[in-house]
């Protein structure tokens, strides 16, 4: 009995070790895994600049005619998409239809008129010729006579009456040359001119163009892909020049982010990001910093902040960052206009201390780049 009593009191021992080398390892553990932990929050915290004040945005556009008239046909709907082209409503077209009837008669009126100038100007100058070549002769006759009247052999009269037949040869040879020169003038000054080229036919064309114009303006089409927003217009409604029909938002989307200026220090151009909207959590699409703005959102206001009054309080400013979407359509999940978004984007660069050194070494402007 007395070779087992020290057995039987090293017993209890042995979990007490366990116990103390339990403790010891937790001690140690523990503040490690805590250092590891904090080591991991200090290396990957500066690498994300988030926010959520970010609202997906399009661009928007107000559906307007460039000629008034009456509406016959609303050919689409509330809400509905549309292509580039689609046909979204017509206008009464039987008054441009007549304009542009009465702008081709004019135009093969003022065609007409151009030839018959042609024709008269070929006339003129046929009558020009004619009258040079009277005054020649008469010229002659009169020379003649009036040598047979210095011999004696001829009355006075005679001679009078050549001497008037010059004259009124002379008449007829200026008026045929003043009937070239209108013909000229209604030619533009160049008889051998296309019409084309014509001042008077140019006009024409130009009126008969507008009118053509008109009626094509009298269908109204999208001018971009996109969705057709709220609209009361009906059939029977008359529109100004201008005055809005129906808004079209379009189908390219992007999202408007606005950071603290504290958080873009490392933000630049083209670096990646995610884009969660309210509507889909969880879900995440893929983003790109397309431009960052050149000024705060304050700068654009109406009402800009006084900063150098007397009541001055330090406020932290906001800069718009864009960031474009890769695929708006995720699974079937589309982003809207106006959808609130939380962004985050992906610096690249780790919060270290050699990390922080080359930062400091980077210029200041840099989070004002652009492409």
């Amino acid at each position: 009995m007395t070779d087992q009593q020290p057995r039987l009191d090293e017993t209890p021992a042995a979990p007490a070790r366990r116990r103390n080398w339990t403790r010891a390892l937790m001690w140690i553990a523990g503040p490690a895994l805590v250092l590891g932990a904090g080591g991991w929050l200090y290396l990957t915290s500066g690498r994300y600049a988030s926010t959520d004040n970010a609202y997906v945005q399009a661009d928007r556009v107000t559906i307007a005619p460039q000629i008034g008239g009456r509406v016959v046909e609303v050919a689409v709907r509330e809400n509905q998409g549309v292509r580039k082209g689609d046909v979204l409503f017509r206008i009464d077209p039987q008054p441009l239809e007549i304009a542009l009837a009465r702008m081709q008669a004019q135009a093969e009126s003022v065609k007409s008129l151009l030839g018959a100038a042609r024709n008269g100007y070929a006339s003129a100058q046929a009558d020009l010729r004619s009258a040079t070549a009277d005054v020649v002769f008469k010229q002659q006759q009169y020379d003649r006579l009036k040598e047979l009247r210095g011999r004696g052999l001829i009355a006075q009269a005679a001679l009078d009456d050549a001497a008037n037949n010059l004259a009124a040869a002379r008449a007829k040879r200026d008026a045929d040359a003043a009937a070239v020169a209108k013909a000229e003038n209604m030619l533009g000054g160049l008889p051998g001119t296309p019409d084309e080229q014509l001042a008077g036919y140019k006009l024409a064309l130009a009126q008969l163009a507008q009118a053509q114009l008109d009626l094509d303006h009298a269908t109204v089409r999208a001018p971009m892909d996109g969705t057709i927003g709220k609209t009361t217009l009906q059939p029977g409604d008359f529109l100004a020049v201008g005055q809005a029909a129906m808004p079209l938002v379009a189908n390219t989307l992007w999202v408007d982010a606005n950071f603290k200026e504290t958080d873009l220090t490392h933000v630049a151009v083209g670096q990646q990001a995610t884009v969660e909207v309210d509507t889909f959590p969880g879900r995440k699409w893929q983003a790109r910093v397309a431009s960052i703005s050149p000024a705060s959102g304050a700068e654009f206001s109406l009402l800009p902040a006084q900063n150098a009054t007397g009541n001055w309080v330090k406020i932290v400013q906001r800069i718009p960052v864009r960031l474009e979407i890769a695929e708006p359509d995720h699974d079937g999940m589309i982003l809207r206009a106006g959808m609130s978004a939380l962004v985050e984007i992906d610096t690249g660069r780790q919060n270290s201390v050699l990390g922080r050194w080359q930062g400091a070494r980077e210029p200041a402007a840099r989070v004002a780049q652009t492409h």
